[in-house]
């Protein structure tokens, strides 16, 4: 047998022909067809995603529902102050300490001691106080925290000279 004809459909044609004749008289009622369709969309019904279950309505209410349920949490929950990161700021008795090393440190140390002494106000600047030209060469009365090797831990601003 030679499969490498030019036009195999050329050979096929006359059986086709004839089965299409043979088929064209055998025509099934018209609600067969019908009925078979609807057996199939039964049988294999096309599932919705989860999203489309829901009307348009129903998102509406879900959606209220949250906004409500989030404004009563909100009202609710206690209260916390956020803080990004270590405060370098301690109030006492309405004086506020300037942190000079980490809280952590200054929470850890034993033997601490408070000092007075008058600083100069340009040494004022690098701590981030603002410093007037016109003053620079001013003393500062201020109270130190000291360790008890005697490095300085806080600073306390107690008023100008």
């Amino acid at each position: 047998m030679d499969t490498r004809q030019d036009n195999p459909d050329a050979l096929l044609d006359a059986h086709f022909a004839a089965l299409r004749a043979e088929l064209a008289e055998h025509d099934a009622p018209r609600c067969v067809e019908k009925e078979l369709m609807q057996a199939f969309t039964r049988q294999f019904a096309k599932q919705r995603p989860w999203y489309r279950r829901w009307s348009l309505p129903h998102w509406g209410a879900a959606g209220a529902f949250a906004c409500v349920a989030a404004a009563v949490l909100l009202v609710l929950a206690p209260q916390r102050l956020v803080t990004v990161g270590p405060a370098l700021v301690g109030f006492d008795d309405g004086a506020a300490f300037i942190a000079l090393e980490s809280l952590e440190r200054i929470a850890r140390e034993p033997d601490t001691r408070l000092v007075e002494a008058d600083l100069p106000q340009s040494a004022l600047a690098p701590l981030g106080v603002p410093v007037d030209p016109q003053n620079a060469d001013g003393t500062v009365r201020a109270e130190m925290l000291l360790a008890a090797d005697g490095h300085p831990l806080a600073l306390r601003l107690s008023a100008s000279n």
